[in-house]
This record gives C-alpha cells, sequence and structure tokens, in this order.
C-alpha cells in the first residue's frame, strides 16, 4: 500500500509540474523506479511497461541538478528492465535491444559513471542466454558468452559469478535442443568444467551445461572419455533427487539427456552390450508412474527405436513387437495429450489416417505463408512440411509429392548453414529423395544431384561414424550412371569409395558384408583388379556377421536374412579362382562358405591336447570360455524360451533374459579374443583354429575321391579331389547353371502333388537322368581316366540346389546289356557337409570299440504298422551286438540322449518332422508325442558314437526355407555330435520299407567280408547293397530306394 502511495504522490506532482521544471526528470526517475520495485512485488506486467517507458523518457530529458543518477546509470536502469520484461514475458525485441543496449554499455567508462562493470558484463551473458533460448541468437553467442565468464573470473580471481556460469549453462542447453553448432566447443568444455572444479560443485545447471556441450562433441569425436564424463555429470544430477521422489526440472533435464545420450552410443558403435544397456535403461524409467508428459514421450520414442534396431540387429520378432507397440503408445500419448514435436517422427506419422496427413499438410502451407523467411519458425514448418509430404508420397507413390519434398528440401538446405549439426541429415534425406525420384522416372538430372549432394556430406568433418551411411548411396548412384552412361570417371571414383565402405567399423558387420558383396560384384564384372581384395573382404565378414548374433536360431535367421548373399558369394568366389586355375584356393573358399553354423560350434568343441601340453592353464580356460559359449549360443528352447544361468542373482535393472544373454556371450568372446591372441603369438600356434588349408582339408579323400560341386551363375565347375595329386577340373556348358536350377525346381514343384502322384513319379525318372547327362557321365567319365575302379567309395560334397538332388541315384546308365544301372552301381556313394566333416569322421577316438552297443529308438504308432517288424529285426541282432530298446513311455528326450552317450550304434523307428524356416525345431516324435529336436540332439556330445541309421522320415531333407549349404538336417545334426556315419531320408519313408532295408543293411554290415573293418566304414557299403535288393523287389518305385542316402566317413 505504501508503494501505491509514493506512486500516486509522483504522478500527482508530475501532474502539475511542466516539463521544463528542473524537478521534473527527478520525479520521472522516481516514478520508474517505484513501479518496478511494485512489478517485483505485484508481477503486474503495466508496472513493467509503464518503468520501461519511464526510463526512456528520463533519458532524453535533461539531467535533474542534484539528483544522485546520471545518464548511463539510467541507461543501465533501462536495460534492466528490458532484460527483465524478456526474461518474465519471453519477448525476442526486448531481448535484442538488451543485448545491443549492454554491448554498448561495456564500451563506455563505466567507472567514471559509477556503473559496475561486472554487473554490466554479467548482465549481458544472462541477455545473450535469453536471445539464445528464443532462438536468435547469432551464431558466435556462445563463444561471447564463454569470452565474458573467462572476463568475468580473471576480474574476480578466485570465485566465478555464479549467475553468468548458470546463464553460459542454460544458453548451451538450448543451444543443443535446438540442434544448433556450438562455436568453440573444446574452450566452452573447458570454461565449465573451471567452473565445476573452483566453486560450482553443486550448481546442477552448469553441469547439465557441460554434459550438454559434450554430448556434442562426442556426435563428432566419439570418444569414450567424452560419454564417460557426460554420464557421470547426469548421473550426479539425478542421484541428487530423493528416492521416490519425483524428478524435478534440473534432473528431468538429466534424465532425457542421460537417455538420448544411451541411444546415441547404441547406435555410434555395433557392440551389442551397449544396445542392451540402453533397452534396460529406458524400461527401468518407463516403469515409473513419476514422469513428466515429456519425458515420458522422449523415452518411448528412444524405446521404440532402441527395439527396432535390436530387431534388425538379431531378428527378434518379440522386438518388432516391442518396437511397434511404443511407437503406438507414442502416437496416441502425442495425440491425446498435444505434444509438440512427436509426429516429426517418420513411425509416428504412418499411424496417422491419409485425411490427418493431408489437413497437417494444408495447416503447414498456411502457416509458411504467414511466416516470413528469417523467422526462427520458418524453417522449422517447411522441414514438417516436407515430411508430411514424404509420408503422402510412401501411401501414394505419386511422384508430384516427391518432387514437393525435394522442393521443400533444397530450401531447407539453402537455408541451413554447414555447420549446423545436422546438415548432414538433411542432405542425406535430399539425396535418398532425389535418388527414389530417378528410380521412378530414369531421367539422369536427379541421379546427378544425388551423386553432388552424396558427395558434399562425405567430404564434411567427423563423419566417421556414418561413413558406410554415406558411401554406400554414393556408390549405388555411380554405379547406377556408369550402367546408363558407361563414363569410365564413375568407374575411377567408386572404387577407392568400397574399402573405404567395408572398412568401417561404427557400421554392423551384415552392413559391411552387403557392401563388401556389392564391391565384389561389381569388380568382377568390370575387371578391375581388385577383385580378390573384394571378395575375401566378403568371406571375412560374412563369418563375423555369423559370430554377431547371439544364438544358434539366431545366427541362422541371421543367415536367412543376407540368404541372397550367403548362397552365392563363397560360389562366386570359388567360379573366379577356378577361372584364374586356382584350383587348391578355390576349394578353401568352399570350405570356409559352406556349413558355417556347423563350423562355428564343432570350433569350441575343437580338441585343446596339443595345447595343454605347451600351455595347460591357457587350454583349459579356453576350454572354459568355449563350454560358456556353447552353452550360451544353444540357450533358446523350441518354444523360444531362453535358459540361461544368473548365477541365483535377480537384479530388477530392466534387462530381460536375452539382454543378459546378449552382455555375458559379448564379455566372452572378448576373453575369447584375448586369450586366441596371445595364444597365436607362439610360433608354433600361429594357425591355430584358423580356417584350414588346403594340405590340412585334403585328407578327407584318403579313402576315396570327393566330387565337388561348385554352381554358380558366373561359371559353374565340378572338382574331383584325390588322394596325392591336384584337384582335377572337368568343366561345365554354360546352360550348366540354369539346367540344375530347372532340374530342382521340377523335383519340389512335382513333390507337392504327393510321392505317390504319377507326376512326381514321372518328374523324379526324368531327374534322374538329367542330372546322369548333367553330372554322372561326366564325372564318371573322369573317374575313369583318374584309374578310380568301379565299387570304389565316392562322396559328394555338393552347393546350391545340388544339396537337394539325388546325385546318388544318377541315371540309368546306358550299357550294352540293357539293365538299367545307376551311379551306385559302379560307386559306393557319400555325402558330406564340409570336407572337415568328412576328415573329422575319420579320427580315431579311444572309446570306439570294434563291439558296440546299439540303441534302438522306437515309438510304434497306428500310422506305422511296420515299425513292429522293422523293430524285430533290430532286437533279433542281439545275438551279434548287444540292443538296448527304448520304446513307450521310456522314450522320452532326455533318456534317449542319455542312451546315445553310452552306445556306438543307434537306429530310429518313428515319425521324423520339419518345421518350415525353423530348421532347428525338425524332430523326432517320441512317446506321447514328446519331440527329440535337432537342437537337442546338437546340445549332445557323443564320444563312442559310430553309426546311426534314421528310418524316419525327412531326417537328411531341407525345408524350403534353409540354406542349401548349411545342411541344417537331422542327418547332419546327429553326424555333428559325434557319429561318424549316418543313413537319412531325403523325404517321406515308406513305412513298409522299414523293415526290409533294415534287415538288409544290417545283414551286409554284419557280413564276414567286412571283417577287420570298422563298423562306420561298412555303412556306405551296408546301404548300398540295402537299396540294391529293394530295387530287385516287385512293385518297387524309385522315391522309395533312392530316398536312402549316407552321410560321413
Amino acid at each position: 500500500m505504501e508503494l501505491d502511495q509514493i506512486i500516486a504522490s509522483h504522478q500527482h506532482a508530475l501532474s502539475w509540474i511542466p516539463r521544463s521544471h528542473p524537478a521534473y526528470t527527478a520525479y520521472i526517475l522516481l516514478l520508474a523506479t517505484s513501479r518496478f520495485k511494485r512489478y517485483e512485488l505485484s508481477e503486474q506486467k503495466e508496472d513493467l511497461d509503464k518503468s520501461i517507458v519511464h526510463y526512456t523518457e528520463a533519458i532524453f530529458l535533461p539531467p535533474s541538478w542534484g539528483f544522485y543518477l546520471n545518464v548511463v546509470q539510467v541507461f543501465f536502469l533501462l536495460v534492466v528492465s528490458l532484460f527483465r520484461r524478456s526474461l518474465d514475458f519471453r519477448q525476442l525485441e526486448d531481448a535484442k535491444c538488451a543485448v545491443e543496449y549492454l554491448r554498448h554499455l561495456r564500451g563506455l567508462p563505466l567507472d567514471t559513471f559509477e556503473v559496475p562493470h561486472e554487473i554490466v558484463t554479467l548482465s549481458l551473458v544472462q541477455a545473450l542466454a535469453i536471445q539464445v533460448e528464443l532462438k536468435a541468437g547469432g551464431t558466435h553467442d556462445i563463444e561471447e558468452m564463454m569470452i565474458l565468464c573467462r572476463e568475468l573470473t580473471s576480474n574476480n580471481p578466485g570465485r566465478y559469478p555464479a549467475n553468468a556460469i548458470v546463464a553460459f549453462a542454460w544458453a548451451i542447453i538450448h543451444r543443443v535442443s535446438q540442434k544448433k553448432q556450438v562455436q568453440s566447443l573444446d574452450e566452452v568444455i573447458q570454461c565449465l568444467r573451471d567452473a565445476l572444479k573452483t566453486c560450482l560443485p553443486s550448481l546442477h545447471l552448469v553441469s547439465l551445461g557441460l554434459a550438454a556441450a559434450l554430448v556434442v562433441r562426442f556426435r563428432t569425436t566419439y570418444s569414450n572419455n567424452d560419454y564417460e564424463e557426460a554420464m557421470t555429470l547426469l548421473e550426479n544430477v539425478i542421484a541428487s533427487n530423493p528416492p521416490g521422489e519425483s524428478p524435478i526440472g534440473t534432473q528431468t533435464l538429466a534424465l532425457g539427456t542421460a537417455s538420448k545420450l544411451r541411444c546415441l552410443r547404441a547406435n555410434i558403435y555395433p557392440n551389442p552390450e551397449y544396445l542392451e544397456e540402453a533397452i534396460s535403461y529406458h524400461r527401468t524409467l518407463l516403469s515409473s508412474s513419476s514422469l513428466d508428459n515429456d519425458l515420458r514421450h522422449s523415452l518411448t520414442h528412444n524405446m521404440a527405436y532402441l527395439a527396432k534396431m535390436r530387431f534388425n540387429n538379431f531378428g527378434l520378432t518379440e522386438a518388432l513387437l516391442e518396437a511397434h507397440s511404443y511407437t503406438s503408445e507414442m502416437a496416441n500419448l502425442a495425440s491425446s495429450l498435444a505434444v509438440p514435436g512427436f509426429d516429426k517422427v517418420d513411425a509416428v506419422r504412418a499411424v496417422y489416417p491419409m485425411t490427418v496427413v493431408e489437413e497437417k499438410i494444408r495447416n503447414l502451407r498456411e502457416l509458411i505463408s504467414k511466416t516470413p523467411p528469417g523467422d526462427p519458425n520458418h524453417n522449422t514448418h517447411i522441414e514438417d512440411l516436407a515430411g508430411w509430404l514424404s509420408t503422402k508420397f510412401s501411401r501414394t507413390s505419386d511422384i508430384k509429392d516427391l518432387e514437393e519434398v525435394i522442393k521443400y528440401r533444397r530450401m531447407l538446405r539453402l537455408s541451413t548453414d554447414t555447420s549446423h549439426p545436422f546438415w548432414f541429415q538433411l542432405a542425406l534425406s535430399l539425396g535418398d529423395d532425389l535418388y527414389t525420384a530417378f528410380e521412378c522416372s530414369n531421367e539422369v538430372v536427379y541421379l546427378d544431384e544425388s551423386i553432388t549432394l552424396y558427395r558434399s556430406v562425405l567430404e564434411m568433418p567427423n563423419s566417421e561414424a556414418i561413413r558406410l551411411r554415406l558411401i554406400r548411396p554414393l556408390v549405388l548412384s555411380l554405379v547406377e550412371r556408369f550402367n546408363l552412361l558407361s563414363r569410365r570417371q564413375d568407374l575411377d571414383e567408386i572404387m577407392p569409395l568400397f574399402p573405404m565402405g567395408v572398412s568401417d567399423t561404427f557400421a554392423s558387420m551384415p552392413d559391411r558384408f552387403a557392401f563388401s558383396c556389392l564391391w565384389a560384384f561389381v569388380t568382377r564384372g568390370t575387371r578391375h583388379p581388385s577383385v580378390s581384395v573384394a571378395y575375401e573382404k566378403a568371406m571375412s565378414l560374412m563369418q563375423s556377421s555369423l559370430i554377431s548374433a547371439p544364438t544358434l536360431q539366431m545366427q541362422h535367421s541371421q543367415l536367412v536374412e543376407m540368404r541372397e548373399l550367403c548362397d552365392i558369394m563363397p560360389l562366386d568366389y570359388a567360379s573366379y579362382q577356378i577361372e584364374m586355375g586356382q584350383f587348391t584356393q578355390a576349394i578353401e573358399t568352399l570350405e570356409r562358405g559352406r556349413a558355417l553354423l556347423w563350423s562355428e560350434m564343432r570350433g569350441l568343441r575343437n580338441s585343446m591336447d596339443h595345447l595343454s601340453r605347451f600351455n595347460s592353464p591357457l587350454a583349459t580356460k579356453l576350454v572354459a570360455i568355449n563350454q560358456d559359449l556353447e552353452s550360451l549360443t544353444m540357450s533358446v528352447t523350441p518354444s523360444g524360451t531362453i535358459e540361461i544361468s544368473d548365477g541365483g542373482s535377480q537384479v530388477d535393472d530392466g534387462t530381460d533374459p536375452f539382454g543378459r544373454l546378449v552382455v555375458k556371450r559379448q564379455k566372452l568372446l572378448e576373453e575369447r579374443d584375448v586369450l586366441m591372441s596371445r595364444i597365436q603369438e607362439s610360433p608354433e600356434f600361429g594357425d591355430f583354429l584358423k580356417t584350414p588349408s588346403f594340405e590340412n582339408i585334403r585328407v578327407a579323400a584318403s579313402h576315396g575321391p570327393v566330387v565337388i560341386i561348385n554352381h554358380s551363375e558366373w561359371r559353374s565347375d565340378i572338382l574331383i579331389l584325390v588322394r596325392d595329386s591336384p584337384p582335377s577340373l572337368i568343366p561345365t556348358t554354360k546352360d550348366f547353371y540354369r539346367l540344375a536350377n530347372e532340374l530342382k525346381d521340377r523335383l519340389v514343384v512335382a513333390r507337392r502333388e504327393g510321392l505317390d502322384s504319377d507326376k512326381y513319379k514321372r518328374a523324379l525318372r526324368s531327374v534322374l537322368e538329367g542330372l546322369y547327362r548333367l553330372v554322372g557321365r561326366p564325372v564318371i567319365d573322369r573317374l575313369c581316366a583318374l584309374d578310380v575302379p568301379e565299387q570304389s567309395r565316392i562322396w559328394w560334397c555338393p552347393t546350391s540346389v545340388f544339396c537337394s538332388l539325388p546325385l546318388h541315384a544318377m541315371g540309368p546308365i546306358p550299357s550294352d546289356d540293357g539293365v538299367k544301372r545307376y551311379f551306385s552301381d559302379l560307386y559306393i556313394p557319400s555325402y558330406t557337409l564340409t570336407l572337415s566333416a568328412l576328415a573329422e569322421s575319420r579320427k580315431s577316438s579311444p572309446k570306439m570299440s570294434y563291439q558296440p552297443s546299439l540303441l534302438l529308438v522306437a515309438n510304434p504308432d497306428e500310422s506305422l504298422p511296420g515299425a513292429f517288424g522293422e523293430m524285430k529285426i533290430i532286437q533279433s541282432l542281439n545275438s551279434r551286438v548287444p540292443v538296448t530298446t527304448l520304446c513307450g513311455k521310456n522314450a522320452t528326450p532326455a533318456g534317449v540322449v542319455e542312451g546315445l552317450r553310452d552306445h556306438g550304434f543307434a537306429h530310429f523307428v518313428c515319425h521324423g518332422t520339419l518345421e518350415t524356416g525353423k530348421p532347428f525345431d525338425a524332430s523326432f516324435k517320441l512317446f506321447n508325442d514328446e519331440r527329440l529336436t535337432l537342437l537337442d540332439i546338437v546340445r549332445s556330445q557323443l564320444p563312442a558314437a559310430e553309426f546311426a541309421f534314421l528310418a524316419a522320415c525327412h531326417t537328411a531333407e531341407l525345408t524350403d526355407e534353409s540354406i542349401a549349404d548349411e545342411g541344417l538336417h537331422l542327418t547332419a545334426a546327429v553326424q555333428y555330435c559325434g557319429f561318424r556315419s549316418v543313413v537319412g531320408t531325403m523325404w517321406e519313408m515308406a513305412d513298409i520299407d522299414g523293415r526290409e532295408i533294415a534287415e538288409n543293411f544290417y545283414k551286409s554290415m554284419f557280413s564276414r567280408n567286412g571283417e577287420g573293418v570298422p563298423y562306420h566304414l561298412r555303412s556306405a557299403k551296408a546301404l548300398r547293397d540295402a537299396t540294391r535288393k529293394m530295387r530287385r523287389k516287385k512293385g518297387m518305385t524309385l522315391e522309395r530306394w533312392v530316398n536312402f542316402v549316407h552321410y560321413g566317413a
């Protein structure tokens, strides 16, 4: 009330004193000061406005005689009032005036006018901060504020003016949030570090400002030190909030910054541990009910992105569903709470109906028409319009919509400085739009502009973390233009880009592998000298891409995801090496590129006996790590449940079982790499566990020739590997590749009609005839030329489509006597997935006995009436070999695995099942419909195993979606877990054949003609003899005897 009276008194005095009166100026100043004081109490804007008017008027009046304020002091009070209005009412013009006036004041001799220089400098820092916050600051405002803060420090040794540093930090936070460049970043960081060290450790805004600056630098330097320092600052701010209480403003800001920083690191570094850490952090935060809406939306957006990244990295279906769930939640919350900015996300825009999309476009066009260029919101509206038009194009495919997107993004690019932190993203988006426009219109002008843009982005400094992302579209655009115009300079520009892209350690292994395949394809097509380097890089990255997936099923999914490349890359490289006359290298390449999953798992079971003699502690540690890795790799059950031991600890940190698996496996791999480096440093172990050389794998041909068929579109070849001689090449005809594909397709299509259909029988007959002409005749001729006698053992090591074709039964072979003969009549055929697997099956074992026992696993039911007869045949062998029967309730998965460990022979009489696209779920059907899956078999280790007969359907069949060269079927699994020889079936087995095939097989197996020969080496001939007897049976059809195949030694 006293102020009201004072103000009224001053107003009354002014009402009767003329302006020329010496006291008029004094009363104006008194009124201005009083109104400002009343504003501070009442916060009535009218008082502040009139105070500014009065101060302005006083400046232009003559000085009052004897009054204590001079004109500079009055001017300073005016500036203070303007600054206060800009601060309280966010008035941009006031902030601009305050900055301009304070800069002018700093140029005056303030001491003469008794205006404190420090207060003017502090006020300028604060005014600049407001200007930055209101998006009107110049590019050098942050740098100016830093210099002013340093000046304040030098003039006041031992202490920092807290208000100035807080304002400085706040400006940096806003500058970063606005995605604008921070000038003199290193000096800014050091300035804030000094502030914290000197006397402001408890000022959270300063910590947040320093953390924000470190985040900006981390985006360009990718320095782990910057990450750790920023995270420590943020965690200290977060920890200052008492447990259970809602976070206050600074802590909310710290939580949001910490979440974005974790996402950024997970995106930059292809380390799965970083991704899982970010996911668990976000889950923990989102489980809290005390988050404000803005933070919850931000975290939800991040979590959707992280879940999608998890799906892309591991193919985890649950992750994709989670990403969709978070995206929908984000869209719903953004819409219901009108949260600004969240419809900038493509995934959110995608959920809006077309009517909303078109309404957004209309509204933004109107906003742009009302917002002049130079206004801080002008570019924001243009960016939003381009985004919504892009969403519309994704639905309409109307190139007019795309042309508008290009138009607005061109405008944005031209009005955005290249120093802007997100300029490269804008240029990339425009480049992608232009490339899409070229694809839609085939107009080279779009392609030319996209190339120019991609080049400009690639030339930007500090682009290492996205190098492949920048190089790949540039290369694709240049390749398109080269194909169109045959410009040599385009090719010359392309070639140096390939090694840069494939060596990008910030990119994922699958992306690098895909790019290396493109490199190999382009170099071979253009006959560039780097073709071998490209192929070698692709082979290396293919294996690394596989290892990056944590479980066996996910490794298979990774291969399926890359199958278009994985299927052909090793075959194409081998074809090139054959073209160059490098036959042994071609065989090594095929060995490296086949059965990758089996090879990876076999590497975890390699013998360490030799290493133990050299360094027992290292060997023991490596065995332990390999066992842990194998356990983790096979830790997912067919139902999808992850089985992983947490050592009894259950920490609720937001990490799910899969996340714990990934983190644990990553640490084991790192430990293993360190051990392997130590081991391979020794000259004696330089090649320890590395890819076997030709000299090591040629022993696979020690018992007979191995016929390798390479099926490549570049050129297909047949190589015959014989002991103690160079590989023998059989060139093929130009139509070999096409004809082989036709044979496989013919068989697959006809099989859909049923094995008993006439169509299938005709197809199988024609396929066997076609195989003989395509493969059998040239192979038989070459075997004769190599002096390989008839009735010798022959192993087939096929690739691609030949993995599903019955090479062992090719024919009939023309003869003078008119008797039908097939390949298996001339030679004793077997199959092997790889040469290494064949060599491994021949290694001696101290536990292998010449009088092994036999385990009979049977599950007869109404659909298998012939099973009882087959069982009697097996049980009658008891006079020659001890037989243990697991039938009925004794035939459980656990019981069968345990029984296999104690028996050298095994014979299965039951149903075999396939799961399309899920090879590890292929299984034997046991008692009460329990399943012994391929994964169960792989998990077991059978030291005494010698031979297995899998008299069940589909045991050597590949599903439609399987990768042929991986050989993921039950027969291969049984061989992998320890059996040296295995008999399987290529398709359904006729129940009536079980008894007869078993009787004839074991009669040959145990005949005296084979005495002294290990049983597993007799099994191929025993199967050949048994199927020959089947053929003589009246009414026997091709598909029944051709069905049986032999794998292994």
